[in-house]
This record gives C-alpha cells, structure tokens and sequence, in this order.
C-alpha cells in the first residue's frame, strides 16, 4: 500500500527555481516566440485542471468499479445468511413476496452507506497511483523525461496538452459512473447451492415431506431461489440510489482546489507515486498491465476482469496511523485508518443522538448545533445533513434547508431528501424546482413514512403536476400462504459495552442485522 499522498513535504523555493526540462523550455520558447507572456500560466493552469479532472474521472469509475464488484461479494457470500434467517421466520416463500420491503431496503441502504463512507481509503490512493502510472506510461511514450526522485512533473507534459485533452474529452463523454454488476463475473449459482444445502442440512434432506413444516411443499427449491434473485436484484436497486460523486471528498477537494498549501497542484503527486512504481518495477518488472496507454490498473488489481477480481472493501486498513492532532479527544494516538474511522463514526453518531434528543424537546436551534458537528465529523454519510435540513425546516430557514438537502443528494438521491428540498423550494417559491424534485422521488417510495410520502388527498395534485406513482409490483408464480404474511422486523443489536470501550478494533460498532419475528 502506498503511503498517503496527503502526507508529502512542501517543496523548498530553492526546488521550484531549478531549470525546466527541454521539452518544457520548448513549449514556453514557442510562447515567447509569439510575444505573447499572458499564454504562459493559462497554458499551464489549463493542463493542471486538464490532469485533475482526468485523475478525478477515473477515480470515479475505480469507485464504481470496485464497488460493484464488493456489490457483487455481497451477493454472492453474505445475501444467503440474510435470506436462510427469513426462511427461519417465513417459510421459503415469504422473500418471493417481500424482496420490496422498506425495511430490507432501508437496511441495504444502511450497509452501503456505511461502505461508501470508505471510498476514499480504499480507493483514492489506488485510482491515483494506477491513473498515474498511464500518465507515465504516456509520458515515457513521448520521450518526457521523468525525474528519479520526484517522479513526473505536470509542465513538461506542456508540449502534449492536445492529446491529454482528447483522453479528457472521451472521458467525460462516457455514460457518468454507476454501479452494476461486471459482465465478466459469475451467476449466483454458488449462492444457491449454498442456500439449498443449509436448508437440508437444517429441515432435513426433503423439508417438503416432513410433517414439522407444513409450509414447506415440493416447490421450497423454486420458491428460495426466486426470493434469493429477487433480493440480489433489489440490493442493486437500492445501490443505485448512491452517486459516486459524493464520495472520496478529501482527493476530490484536492483536485478541484489545489493539491496542498504551496499550490503546486498535481506535482507532488509524481513524487509519492514515482517512489511506488519504481517499487514496483525492481521485484517484478514491467508487466503487462502497465504498457497500457491509458489503464495502469491492470497489474494494480488482483485478477482485474476475472472472476478472481480483488474485493478491496474486505483488504484490513492496517496501515497509515493518523497523527496525534488527529485524533482529538481519542485517548490513543497509534490508531489504524480503520480504528480512526471507526472512533470517528461512534462520535459523530453520538452527536447525531444528542441532536435527536434536542429535536425532540422542539430545541431546533440546539439540534442544529449538533448535527452540524457530526457531519464535520463523518461528511460521507449523508443522513446528518438530512437531519440538518429537518431541524432548519422547523426553523423556517429555507434556504438552509436546500442546501443540506442538495448536499445529500449529492450522495444517496433519498425519498426523503428529495421530499424536504421539495418544501424548502415551494416556501421559497420555487414551484418549479419543487415539482421537479417531487417527479424525482424513486417510483417505488415508500408511502410509510410520516414525511417522505403526500397523503392520499394530495394524490390527484401529484398526478397532474406529473409525479410518478409507486409502481405495482409484478405478480409471481407462487400463491402467497399465511407465513408469507408475517411482518418481519430487522434491527440492528448494539455491540457489548466492553466491545465498544476498547473501540477501536477493525470491526463496526453493530452487529450487521437481526431479524425479530
């Protein structure tokens, strides 16, 4: 794993003041031969955003990519455990009829959020040492030399510009990144052999002709393997609520602002990966992966494109302590990336609670206080600025109220944030962008919730101002029974005391679900 990019030492001045290569004295003599100085940092600044907005995309495709591939993990290892605890409560049968359950959902939503809040740990430094490594492959390609030390620096890639601006354009021309399942990865066949196993070794080798579960007829295989499809489907459903480009906001800022304080932009970049890729080079050589013009992520990941593809979010983040100041009021300072993650979520959760608790007394403003302190604390999980944007609607501070709620869109597109912003825009008179959001809600939102969903007499305004209704599921091939009835309830159990006093292991402070009957 390389080291942070965030931790690189400023340059000196003296540094800066060293003479350019000759491609760069070229690029910047042909200015000078036009009489033209103003060109000179235009030229430069253009091919710093140009190099930004690249490392940005494809970030944004790592993200999607190996996200939907932890999507795909999820599905194929742990989706069996949730559905054989259904069977346990509902008969085999009762996920065919249930997969669109709010709170499955709400739980899936739970869980991926909780993921996504790792983006930039996991994938920031990989998407950039691989983005890299295809600028410096380019480079080489062009005769560009690249420094031993400090690796690539931007302005010599000055003479190339064009060309980098072409991969840019083709970039941001493909469809925005999303999550769906990798066409090179398997069927859930493993899942399903799985499943089938586990009920025969619990309910007997034929469950079916066994008096003890009369709800189990000759179609139990069909009936599981159906709500096992269904669920996986509904997983991916949810997933696509998510917008990667809420996530990973510590590199994002970074190339949308300026990479450190002494505004050098991209340069100091070349100087962590260089020292990486050299690494790299001296135990293995140069492998295929790298002698692609624009992918350098071919030999960066454990079986990139097979079925043997690396599920980074299960890789231990064991490394890159934080500094002292980091930590805080944290009584250890030798904490992991994971143990700081950790420490961080349990804080800004606890100021969550404590805005609640102040929500509920109708001390709107104090909520406010402490629902902003949790989203400083953990700004990737979206619902803080959800309850932000509640307490500023009681407040009536409108415009407050849509800038929060935008803000969580920009990461998970919610009934609910969709609903809020709705208000705030029709209280600011902004009947459009109200109609608008509304029209935006999923078509299959839950109709439950005291303030995601219009009551019935606002039914006929909705369908006349054009907004989706929910849409009514397919019917199956299976008769719904008594046991498909049953209203199961998924909670999360909190962690023992003692498991959260020593905190700050690896592992999250809940136990993933447990399902009440």
């Amino acid at each position: 794993m390389p080291a942070k990019y965030s931790h690189v030492k400023k340059r000196s001045a003296s540094s800066r003041s060293k003479k350019s290569t000759d491609s760069t004295r070229d690029a910047v003599a042909h200015l000078l031969m036009k009489k033209d100085l103003s060109h000179i940092p235009t030229a430069i600044s253009d091919l710093e955003r140009a190099i930004a907005r690249i490392l940005l995309i494809r970030y944004e495709q790592d993200i999607a990519r190996l996200f939907s591939t932890r999507l795909y993990s999820i599905a194929l290892v742990y989706l069996p455990t949730f559905v054989m605890r259904c069977v346990n409560l509902g008969g085999p049968g009762w996920l065919v009829h249930n997969h669109e359950n709010e709170e499955i959902k709400d739980f899936f939503r739970s869980v991926i959020s909780m993921d996504m809040r790792q983006a930039g740990e996991r994938v920031a430094t990989k998407s950039v040492l691989w983005s890299y490594t295809a600028l410096r492959h380019f480079s080489m390609s062009n005769n560009v030399p690249i420094c031993h030390k400090r690796g690539l620096r931007s302005a010599r890639l000055l003479p190339y510009y064009q060309p980098l601006k072409a991969h840019l354009d083709a970039l941001e021309a493909m469809p925005p990144a999303s999550f769906s399942k990798p066409p090179h990865l398997g069927s859930l066949q493993e899942g399903h052999e799985a499943l089938e196993d586990a009920c025969q070794l619990k309910y007997g080798r034929h469950p079916e002709t066994s008096n003890s579960y009369p709800e189990w007829g000759p179609e139990w295989r069909d009936k599981m393997r159906l709500g096992y499809e269904k669920l996986s489907q509904t997983l991916w459903r949810v997933a696509q609520e998510f917008s990667v480009h809420g996530y990973g906001i510590v590199l994002r800022e970074k190339l949308t602002t300026k990479w450190c304080d002494c505004g050098c932009s991209t340069d100091h970049l070349g100087e962590v990966c260089e020292k990486t890729v050299r690494e790299e080079e001296e135990e293995s050589g140069v492998r295929l992966g790298k002698q692609r013009e624009w992918d350098g992520r071919g030999s960066g990941v454990h079986g990139w494109e097979t079925e043997e593809e690396e599920d980074i979010w299960e890789v231990d983040l064991d490394f890159g302590g934080p500094d002292a100041d980091e930590c805080g009021e944290c009584a250890n300072s030798e904490l992991t990336i994971s143990e700081l993650m950790e420490w961080r979520y349990l804080k800004a959760e606890h100021k969550k609670e404590e805005g609640n608790a102040a929500f509920r007394k109708g001390d709107y403003e104090v909520a406010v206080k402490f629902y902003q302190s949790a989203h400083e604390i953990e700004p990737e999980l979206p619902h803080y600025k959800l309850n932000l944007a509640a307490a500023y609607l009681k407040l009536n501070k409108w415009m407050e109220a849509e800038a929060a709620c935008t803000h969580a869109l920009g990461q998970h597109h919610s009934s609910k944030g969709y609903y809020r912003r709705a208000r705030a825009r029709r209280m600011l008179n902004r009947t459009p962008g109200a109609i608008q959001d509304l029209r935006a809600v999923p078509s299959n939102a839950s109709s439950s919730k005291r303030d995601t969903a219009p009551s019935e007499s606002n039914a006929d305004l909705l369908e006349r101002l054009g907004v989706r209704r929910p849409k009514q599921p397919k019917p199956v091939p299976f008769p719904k029974t008594r046991a498909d009835e049953r209203r199961l309830k998924i909670v999360t159990v909190p962690a023992p005391a003692a498991e959260i006093s020593e905190i700050f292991c690896a592992h999250p402070p809940s136990k993933p679900m447990n399902i009440e009957h």
